[in-house]
């Protein structure tokens, strides 16, 4: 029997990552400018490296809590009482190797084969492609787009909820769109969550990624203790860590085993010495944290301002997280765009094709970089979109 043939189902419809195909097509090339990925262009600093540098060399090598440590689950703690104004506990905490894995156990906490999962779209991909891996169903509920801006319809949302689903993954503000939903949005949300007995899935890495000023809402500040709410995050954006693969999951702590167990039988755990390192970055981290939101308004307006003033670009400046979404004129085909823009300006996007039902017509840039380079980006894009 031919290898390719005897592999599941389940490993075989794996999608290939549409921004991956991208940055693999034109990785190593010189002077591109990457803003294709999410990620900023600061390595972790010194304060944090430092930190899980010395456990290394201590010795912190050897099997740990498949929790987390009890240091970073009270970092933790201290981090939602200052951030979110929320007091948890550390028995609320749970430390997983990424916001990825993060995001595939709750998925098998909460679900079984054959369920639905219901996701707004555009969406970063990697959720709908782990759902599926786990056996489970997403469905897409596009999000409106209307004048350059996004919005949630929540009529949509709730004739979309079936007796198979089990769950809502909402991630606000959201990667790819800079959606962010109000509390108004979030109140209703949850009231649908409520109504059928469903999980939500709380995506919500980009929270203090919020430029009308302070962190975006959350499900944290309307929701009550008996809420079904699994909260997925990561080091990776806040503290320029995406390297690290380092994440956590809030959650319930009555499902304290269940999760134990889940992390026990992927990853037995994440190496000691870098949770040292994310204990620094939570506790010592807020300046750090602050000027990369600071930069990175500075990139958004910097980038959104000059494609505007096009007047061959449909968007606005997102209200959250870390991308503007570009709906640019005479685009068709998002994918064969970002491969020829990458050729002709040096600029790599991430194609809208990645993202799911209502993204084939944009293209993704991540801002959190040094302005003066994104202002370059820009200004290569400007005379591209001018060209055509």
């Amino acid at each position: 029997m031919p290898i390719m043939t005897s592999l599941s189902p389940r490993s075989l419809s794996a999608p290939e990552s549409g921004i991956v195909e991208v940055v693999n097509y034109a990785r190593g090339r010189e002077g591109v400018i990457p803003l294709w990925v999410g990620e900023g262009d600061l390595a972790t600093p010194d304060f944090i490296s430092r930190a899980a540098a010395a456990a290394l060399v201590a010795g912190e090598t050897f099997y740990t809590w498949q929790r987390g440590i009890p240091p970073l689950r009270e970092a933790l703690v201290r981090y939602y009482q200052r951030r979110f104004q929320k007091t948890l506990s550390p028995e609320n905490f749970y430390v997983t190797g990424s916001g990825m894995q993060a995001i595939k156990l709750a998925i098998e906490a909460v679900t079984s084969p054959g369920d639905e999962v219901v996701l707004l779209t555009p969406a970063w991909p990697n959720f709908a492609a782990a759902a599926e891996i786990s056996g489970a169903r997403p469905v897409s509920v596009p999000l409106r787009f209307e004048h350059g801006k996004w919005q949630l319809d929540l009529d949509r949302l709730e004739a979309t909820i079936g007796e198979k689903t089990r769950a809502l993954f909402i991630n606000t503000p959201s990667n790819p769109t800079g959606w962010t939903a109000t509390r108004d949005d979030l109140k209703a949300i949850l009231a649908l969550a409520r109504k059928y007995g469903l999980w939500i899935i709380a995506d919500e890495i980009y929270a203090l990624y919020h430029y009308a000023g302070g962190r975006a809402p959350s499900f944290l500040d309307i929701m009550d203790d008996d809420d079904r709410i699994l909260f997925v995050n990561s080091f990776s954006k806040n503290w320029s860590m995406t390297g690290w693969r380092v994440g956590w999951i809030v959650a319930p702590p009555a499902m304290g085993q269940v999760l134990e167990n889940l992390i026990q039988y992927s990853t037995s755990g994440v190496a000691q010495f870098m949770q040292r390192g994310a204990v620094v970055a939570l506790d010592e981290g807020d300046t750090f944290v602050d000027e990369n939101i600071a930069k990175a308004e500075l990139s958004r307006d910097l980038l959104c301002d000059a494609l505007i003033a096009t007047n061959r670009v449909e968007t606005l400046k997102p209200d959250g997280a870390l991308y503007a979404f570009l709906k640019i004129d005479g685009v068709t085909d998002s994918r064969q765009a970002a491969i020829d823009i990458v050729d002709k300006t040096g600029v790599g996007l991430a194609p809208g094709t990645a993202f799911g039902e209502g993204g084939s017509l944009f293209m993704r840039a991540c801002f959190l970089r040094d302005p003066a380079q994104v202002a370059e980006a820009a200004a290569r894009l400007s005379r591209y979109i001018l060209s055509r």
